[in-house]
């Protein structure tokens, strides 16, 4: 009897348990449904949130204005020792800006025909190819060869510049070794940006080109040329378009009206950024609003370095210069790129003698003003200099 009702007792506990557990399945399928169910990182457990800050890329452009190697520098680089010359430490406290910018353009105000050709600066220049070692150093990707000394050194002095700068690893704009097309697209994080060069002019040397080569080795400003060039690089699904032009009258703070209408046409075809060169002096830079974006043209970033001052000129603005650093955003989504960002960053060329030897360096201001270490490393005309070569350059920049 005993053995009957324990046997009982067990077929009873088993379906109590079954009943239960078809409760607690049926009670958890009903809470997982297609409303609350996330997905959840395998291995994890932790859910997944997209970021939006992953949709966008995002790009900087650093600029800077003329490059100039006069006869004086070119004696301070050179090292009788090794009969060599060496431009490096000409840009030691510059360096970081350059290197950390995705990509670095300058203006190489000069030609490059070759070491054994001799050297000379102003009117028709030729320097050491060791100017693009320290240029590359520095940190410069590309390098705008449109100026007014690009024929120098006649056809062969443009031939043999682009190949050294290619030959340091970096590109040019503006003058070209055969006919082709003459808009530079760099990929940069996903942005694709357009670059092209233009020149008001060569110093009458145009005639050591012929005309099929003027035609194609020099970019001249042409309003029509430079009108399609800037439809052409929209074409080519450019995210943002920069000229570089190379305008203006030398040694004049405020641009001509020329550089305003031409700069304004240049925005209203097509381009982002107006980069100027060639005044030797800083000029203002301005934000122009079109179909709801912002565009940017500063109409000259001034001398980056030069012998050119106050003592030589009787200018001494002509010691100023500007780094302007533009920061880019795309929305991956929407392929809308917009300028995110445009900050500057004042420079000064610091002419000095050091053990008998003259020596030059480009300070940026600001670090020199703030930096205890560095501001006493100064004479006192130093910072008086530094300090009226900042204000006068910021009254120039637009407030962004």
């Amino acid at each position: 009897m005993k053995k009957i009702l324990t046997l009982l007792l067990i077929i009873l506990s088993v379906a109590l348990a079954a009943v239960s557990l078809d409760n607690d399945w049926t009670a958890y399928k009903e809470s997982v449904n297609e409303e609350n169910f996330e997905p959840e990182d395998e291995g994890t457990g932790d859910v997944i949130e997209e970021n939006p800050e992953d949709k966008k890329a995002t790009a900087s452009i650093l600029a800077v204005g003329d490059v100039m190697f006069h006869m004086p520098q070119i004696k301070s680089a050179y090292n009788k020792d090794t009969n060599s010359y060496d431009f490096t430490h000409v840009f030691k406290y510059v360096k970081h800006y350059i290197q950390s910018s995705d990509m670095a353009i300058a203006n190489f105000e000069t030609v490059t025909y070759g070491n054994d050709a001799g050297f000379s600066g102003f009117p028709r220049f030729n320097s050491p190819v060791e100017t693009l070692y320290a240029l590359k150093d520095a940190g410069f990707d590309i390098l705008n060869t449109a100026n007014n000394h690009a024929i120098d050194m006649g056809k062969d002095g443009i031939i043999n510049t682009i190949d050294y700068i290619n030959s340091y690893g970096m590109k040019n704009i503006g003058t070209y070794k055969e006919p082709g097309d003459s808009i530079l697209i760099e990929d940069i994080n996903g942005i694709k940006i357009a670059i092209l060069s233009y020149c008001y002019g060569f110093n009458g040397l145009e005639s050591l080109l012929t005309n099929e080569e003027l035609s194609y080795m020099v970019n001249r400003i042409d309003e029509n040329k430079i009108k399609q060039d800037i439809e052409r690089a929209r074409e080519l699904n450019s995210d943002i378009v920069v000229v570089f032009i190379h305008w203006g009258v030398e040694y004049q703070r405020e641009p001509s009206q020329y550089q305003i209408e031409l700069g304004r046409n240049m925005i209203n075809w097509g381009a982002n950024i107006i980069l100027g060169t060639h005044p030797h002096v800083i000029q203002r830079s301005e934000i122009v609003e079109k179909d709801g974006k912002d565009n940017f043209i500063i109409y000259s970033m001034g001398n980056f370095l030069s012998n050119q001052r106050k003592e030589s000129t009787g200018n001494k603005y002509t010691e100023d210069g500007i780094m302007v650093r533009i920061e880019l955003e795309k929305d991956i989504e929407e392929g809308d790129t917009v300028i995110k960002d445009i900050s500057y960053i004042p420079t000064w060329v610091r002419r000095y003698q050091d053990g008998g030897k003259v020596k030059y360096e480009i300070l940026p201001v600001e670090d020199f003003i703030n930096d205890q270490n560095l501001y006493i490393s100064l004479s006192e005309n130093e910072k008086k200099r530094i300090a009226e070569s900042f204000e006068s350059t910021m009254e120039m920049m637009n407030d962004n």
